[in-house]
Parts: C-alpha cells; structure tokens; sequence
C-alpha cells in the first residue's frame, strides 16, 4: 500500500510540474520578445551583417572605396581590411588575399602621409600572412621611425608627413601621433625592431603635453582636452610604457632587476578620471565631430589599459548598444556626419572595429584593493596591487593568438571595493580568473573574505604571486586562504607533479616550480606562486632586444610558461567573450530566492564523491527558474539511497569523481523509486572512468537484464520540442593524457552522448560519461573531459523537462486550459 501512495504521489507531482512546464515553454516567447537587451548574439549578428556589405563594396583590385576627392584611398582599404579580419577572416579567405595583393601592388613613394603609412603596417600586420610582409612592413617602419619629429616642443610626435598638404613636418598633432604608435606596436608584435629611442621619445612627447585637467588636445600649441585624444594618450601610454620594458636592467649576474624604487606613473589614472568625468558614446567629448574615429580609440583605450568602467559607465556595453541601434537597416552599414565619417565603408570599418576588438574575451581580472587608503597615506607610492604595472596586459598578449587560444584576449583591473558595495560577486566574475599580487599584507577583512570565498564557490579562480619576495603579502595570502576556511575543509598545500597544470601546456618541472593549491569543488580553484612570476611577465617582449641576456631571457619565458600552464588549466583555452562571461556571472550571482517550490530534485550521497561539485545541482535549479521560468526550490537535499523518502520525488540525481558502491538496501530503495517513476540523472564528473565504471556495475546490479543504451539523436530529449535544440554540442575530449607529454584537449562539435534505461516504455535513467556537473559549477579545467557550460546547462535543462514531461500526452492533457 506505501508503494501505491508513493506512485500516486510521484505522478501527481509529475502532472503539476508537467503544467507548469507546458505554461512557462508555450509562454516564453512573450517574456523574451520585450526584453530588447544587448546580448553576444545581438552583436555578432549586427558584425556579420557589417561584414558582408564590406565585401560587396570591396573593388575587383582588393581595395574600397573611399570618400570622393578623398587623399586617403589607400587608409581606407587598410581599414576595411584590419576589420574583415577581426570579423574572423583569415589571409586564407578571398577578400583577405584580395585586400593583400592591392596593398603589396603599392609603389613607392606610396603610400603617402602618417596615417597610411601607419595604418598599412597595421593592416599587414592584422592579416598574420606568414612572414610574407616582413620586408614590406619594416620598410614602412623605417620611414615611420624617419619622420619622428626630433627636436623642439612636439619631439617625438608625427605630422601629417611628407606628402602630404596638411599641416608641417615639423607641427606634430595627437592623431597622426597615435597612429604610429599603434603602427609601431603592431610591427613590433610581427617582428621588426623598433629602437628604444623611438620609444623614450614618443613617451616624452604625450607626458610633457598632457593638460593639467588630465587630458589631451589635438596639438601642443592649444586647445581643451578632446575624448578621442584622451583615449589616444591612454592607449599611447600603456603601449609605450609596455614597449620601454624592453629597456632592462639587469644584476651582475644577468638576471632582471624586479624591486627597484620607482614612482608610481600617474599620466594614466589622470587621462582616465577625465574620461570619467566627461564619458560619452553619443559624442566625441569637448568637440562635436568625429564620433567613429573617437569610438574606435575608445576601445583601445578601454581594452588596453584594463579598464571596463569609466566611472560607472561600461563603455563596451554602452556603446555596442548605441551602435547596434544605429545600423542600416537597408544594408547592414553605419555612416557618421561629414564628408569623411559619411562615407559608409570607412564609418562600418571604424564600428566593426570597435565592435569585434571590444567583444573580445576578458581573460583575466586584475584586483584592486586598499586603494584609498594607501593612495591617502602616499600618494606617489606605487600601490601595493599594482607593483608590475603591465604583468597582466603582457600575458594576455603572450597568449593571444597562440595555437588553441582566441585570436584576441583582453584584461581588466576590478574594485574590490566596488564588488562589495554591489552587495554580490559578479563585478568579480567577468572574467574567469582573478589575479591578486602584493608586497605588503593585501590586509583583508571580513567583507573581502565573504566576498572573495563566494568568488570562489560560484566557479571563480584566484590566481596569486608574491612581488619581490615579500613576507607580508605571502603571510596574509596564507591567512586569508585561512579565515575563508575556517574548518579546515579546504587548505592551501604544494602541488605535486601529478597535478595537471604542470603539463596544461608545456612540461613543467614540479619541483622547481613551487606552486600550491586550493581544491574546492571540482577542481583546485586557487593557485598561489610564492616566486615574482608577475616581474618577469612585466618585461615580456614577444620579440626582445638582441642585447638581452640570456639569463633574463631564459627566466622570463619559464614565467611566461608558468602563467600560461595555470590560465589554460583554469580556463581550458575558451574563455567566453565578454557579454557571454557577463551572463554567466548574472547567473552566478543570482540569488536563492525560492526555498520551497514545485519542484525538489534528491541528489543521491554515496560511498564515492558524491559531492563532487557541490553547487552543481543549485546551478542547475536557479537556470529552471531564470531560463525555463519554472518555480524549483534552489535549496539542497541530499539523502542516502536507503531513505524510504527517496519515493517521493520525480527527479533524482547523482555523480562523482570516484569509484562508489551501493549496499543492497540502497540498490533495492533506488530500484523500487525508478520503477515507481522517478528518473535518475547522473554523469561522470569530468569524464572519470573509475565512476564510470561503478555506475555501469549499479546497473546492472540492479538491472541484470538491461542494459544502459544510447538515446539516438532523433529523440525528443535533444530537440526544441523539450526546450533547447541540443541535437550539436561543444564537448572537450582529450587527445593526449599522457603524463610525460603535455595535455592535448580539443574542443569538439558533436552529437550529445547519452545512454539510457527504460522502464515501462519510459527512460527511467539518463546518464552522461561526460561532465556536466562541473560544467554547471562553471569549474571545468582543460583537463575535464566534457560539455562546455553554456552547453551543458541547455543539455541538463532538457534532461529536466524531459523526465518530468515523458509519457504525458501535453495536448489532450492542458488543452482545456485557459491561459491568459
């Protein structure tokens, strides 16, 4: 008689949760279609179409169009050239190859003038042909690099150039200024040498003419402050104080001097308050004109010097919506005002540009702490957050483009402060690691120590390094990691050579590379390096000086490889652009709100590690809330198999890490709820074969006569029928797991693999030989054999609605109801 009431209660609970599910699927569409947010898909669709009226426009020789009576034929092509290909096209593709030959078919004295010369470097270099252009870009660097202005107040600017009827050659401006900087800067990364004194002297040029309010004009000789010069000096000034790390001072013994005394470099806090104060994505701040060529320096000026906000504005977010808006619907182009920025291949160059190079993945967040104080106490003290002022931006560059990686890779600093004002931790979470270094004692109190801890549990990584051997911060690091685990329940220990961040990329030596680690969830979520990595990534030159010595040479790229083999076990390789990561930090952060609701899924505890990823089924909960709209209580239940309430719910979910066994009363209690209606959901935390294998024995044990099946790809598990299409997924396998190689994943497009059991003509149990718990806890590593999150949460999604749903005929069922 139990067993009847328990069945009777189960599918009453299935044909509520079946109405529910039918309601919030049939009435999705009208909660979304009035949400006109800006989203990853919104800007990638508004790319593509820009994109292609680029290539209906390109000429028959490669080049495009430009505006009419127009000196700048050949700037322009350049532009649209740099913007297909940050579109994603390659020199393999057509129009690239197009677009090159044009350029390579110019003769000197072509091309002429600052701005072309610069923006043909650019574009050559853009294209990664091999080393093809080498000779071609390091004549236009020579000529560059000729028509510095040498001598008097604009020493170490540029003109308009020669040939040019503009301005003189000994007048230098900010614009044609910039151009060469970035032209420089992107030669450099290709290959050819740029001398130091090039360098040191473009630096005096921007630093002896800032304005006393923080900003630039367009020339030394007057003017206010405009946004696209300041956003040009703050690019200018992280590239040439990047640039000038080449510049290295080394002990007797070659090594690098890391910890000398210098004084914090305020140009660049000073240019950002000003922006700040004057932000604007309508207008081009303090003079009304050239709003694309200002939007497109805003980017570079946000991405590189890692800022997200100016003020509270979110300049990627708030000007991809107003470009977005602002496109042709007849063609996919953008035009500004005026006779330049009118014409509409270069005005939808500019906005590709601006668009694709800021959507680019946020690698790493840079933290912020203890700054008022500090900066009150000293205020020309270099901060104890910031001692390598560019470690992050050189190994964000160190790993762009590299093989596996994304083409581009950004970084940001973030407030910690900020964070806890905004009473959650998804300012932290847009990107997937957080790096914290110090000298001192970082000083943590309890506030940062929730915050930080919460980080850490909604899938956040921390990654540590102590500058210049300093005791203070490595006792409050371990303190820390102390006080957010109280109990002992995790702890900081060295890192053994078993573990795989010494082989995520390249082979590393365990016991030379001293690194210890925080195992919380499904993988070590804390990485700390007591050794100064971040003063060697500051002197990072992807092509250094010939005089460098070996020594430091030879020290530098092991910390490259270092920070490297750490970012790619924290990340796998495939950080999400930047308003997908954002998403998936609102989802993170998003509160439990719902304690008790329709629906409660009973996650089994076993002998194994059965709490492998212990926010992997709360993950899963408060996505049915926010995606499906369904009402599910976001609070954990767990019980051993062997609780007779176990009958009692539909749903049941398991996994682990470990082998696991079940006692007969636990095989016998879990036997009579699947044959009773409930569905078993369960996977192997990233792929692991020893939990596979006991779940495959529990099968049979219980179920000798069946055997686990996989569901083919035409069931209505994998299909909008259910919820998402998930018929292809993004899956990571592993093509080489050696422990004497280098770990090889690749990320894969496939048919989902999941095997079921039937009872009574419905799957009684869904199970997945690869991850997706951890992927729910957004914690998967490159070595965690599995679905991406985005993915997984769509599969696990419908797994849900598809157990609740089975066997339920919606039509004859919930026709009869009304909905309003």
């Amino acid at each position: 008689m139990e067993g009847s009431d328990n069945r009777k209660l189960s599918l009453t609970l299935r044909w509520i949760l079946a109405f529910v599910v039918c309601f919030t699927y049939c009435m999705q569409p009208l909660f979304t279609a009035s949400a006109q947010e800006l989203t990853a898909k919104s800007v990638a669709d508004s790319i593509e179409r820009g994109r292609d009226f680029l290539l209906k426009n390109q000429n028959e020789s490669g080049s495009w169009p430009a505006p009419i009576g127009s000196s700048y034929s050949v700037g322009v092509s350049c532009l649209a050239l740099m913007a297909i290909v940050n579109c994603g096209m390659t020199a393999k593709d057509e129009p690239v190859q197009r677009g090159l030959k044009y350029l390579r078919s110019i003769r000197p004295p072509g091309p002429k003038g600052t701005y072309q010369v610069s923006l043909m470097i650019m574009a050559l270099a853009a294209a990664k042909d091999g080393k093809r252009d080498l000779t071609l870009i390091q004549a236009l660097v020579s000529r560059l690099e000729a028509s510095q202005v040498k001598n008097g107040p604009d020493a170490g600017g540029w003109s308009y150039g020669p040939g040019m009827a503009i301005g003189g050659v000994g007048t230098a401006d900010r614009s044609n200024s910039q151009y060469a900087v970035l032209a420089l800067r992107d030669a450099v990364h290709a290959g050819v040498p740029v001398s130091l004194s090039t360098w040191r002297l473009i630096k005096q040029y921007w630093s002896t003419q800032q304005s006393a309010d923080g900003g630039w004009g367009y020339q030394s000789r007057g003017g206010k402050s405009r946004g696209s010069m300041t956003v040009a000096g703050i690019a200018t000034m992280v590239i040439v104080n990047s640039m000038l790390g080449d510049d290295l001072k080394v002990n007797p013994d070659g090594t690098p001097i890391c910890c000398d005394k210098k004084e914090a470099d305020q140009s660049i806090e000073r240019a950002v308050r000003w922006m700040t104060n004057h932000f604007s994505v309508g207008s081009n701040p303090g003079v009304n004109s050239w709003l694309l060529y200002y939007l497109y320096g805003l980017e570079r000026a946000g991405r590189l010097s890692g800022t997200r906000f100016f003020g509270k504005h979110d300049w990627y977010r708030e000007g991809a919506a107003f470009l977005v808006k602002r496109q042709s619907v007849r063609d996919g182009s953008w035009k500004g005002a005026g006779q330049i920025e009118g014409n509409p291949v270069l005005g939808t160059s500019f906005v590709l540009l601006f668009l694709s190079k800021g959507l680019a993945p946020v690698l790493i967040n840079k933290l912020e702490y203890n700054t008022k104080q500090k900066v009150a106490q000293n205020p020309d003290a270099i901060p104890n957050w910031n001692h390598h002022q560019n470690d992050i931006l050189n190994l964000t560059d160190a790993l762009s483009g590299r093989p596996d990686w994304p083409k581009l890779l950004t970084w940001q600093t973030v407030n910690l402060e900020l964070a806890i004002q905004s009473g959650s931790v998804q300012v932290l979470r847009q990107a997937p690691v957080l790096f914290i270094s110090g000298l001192d004692d970082p000083e943590f109190g309890e506030k940062e120590t929730t915050t930080l801890k919460q980080y850490v549990e909604q899938g956040g990584f921390i990654f540590a390094v102590d500058n210049c051997n300093g005791a203070g911060f490595d006792r409050g690091f371990r303190q820390l990691i102390q006080r957010m685990y109280p109990q002992g329940e995790a702890q900081l220990k060295r890192l053994t050579a078993e573990h795989p961040v010494f082989r995520c990329e390249y082979l590393l030596d365990a016991e030379s590379v001293e690194l210890y680690g925080v195992d919380v969830g499904c993988r070590t979520s804390i990485i700390y390096c007591p050794d100064d990595l971040a003063c060697l990534w500051d002197k990072w030159m992807r092509f250094p000086s010939k005089k460098r010595s070996a020594q430091a040479t030879s020290m530098i790229t092991r910390a490259i490889r270092i920070g490297t083999n750490v970012i790619a076990y924290a990340t796998g390789r495939e950080p999400p652009n930047k308003l997908d990561q954002e998403e998936l930090a609102n989802q993170g952060g998003a509160q439990d709100q719902i304690e008790r609701g329709f629906l409660q899924i009973a996650k089994l505890r076993h002998s194994g590690t059965w709490d492998a990823a212990p926010r992997a089924l709360r993950n899963l909960l408060k996505a049915l809330n926010q995606k499906a709209g369904m009402v599910a209580s976001t609070k954990p239940l767990n019980l051993p198999a062997s609780d007779p309430s176990l009958l009692k719910y539909p749903l049941l979910y398991m996994h682990g890490r470990t082998q696991f066994s079940l006692s007969k009363t636990e095989q016998a209690t879990l036997k009579q709820a699947l044959e009773n209606g409930a569905v078993l959901f369960a996977d192997a935390c990233c792929g692991s074969q020893p939990f596979d294998q006991s779940f495959r024995q529990m099968i049979h044990d219980m179920f000798p006569t069946k055997k686990l099946k996989r569901i083919p790809i035409n069931h209505s598990l994998f299909t909008e029928q259910t919820g998402h299409d998930v018929r292809k997924v993004r899956r990571r396998q592993m093509e080489v797991d050696d422990v004497n190689q280098p770990l090889k994943a690749k990320t894969v497009i496939v048919e989902p693999l999941l095997e079921g059991i039937e009872i009574d003509g419905h799957l009684a149990v869904i199970y997945s030989k690869y991850d997706i718990s951890c992927a729910l806890e957004q914690q998967a590593s490159v070595a965690c054999a599995g679905y991406i999150p985005q993915d997984a949460v769509n599969l696990a999604l419908n797994i849900v609605r598809y157990a609740l749903l089975q066997d339920i005929d919606f039509k004859e069922k919930v026709e009869h109801l009304q909905v309003d």
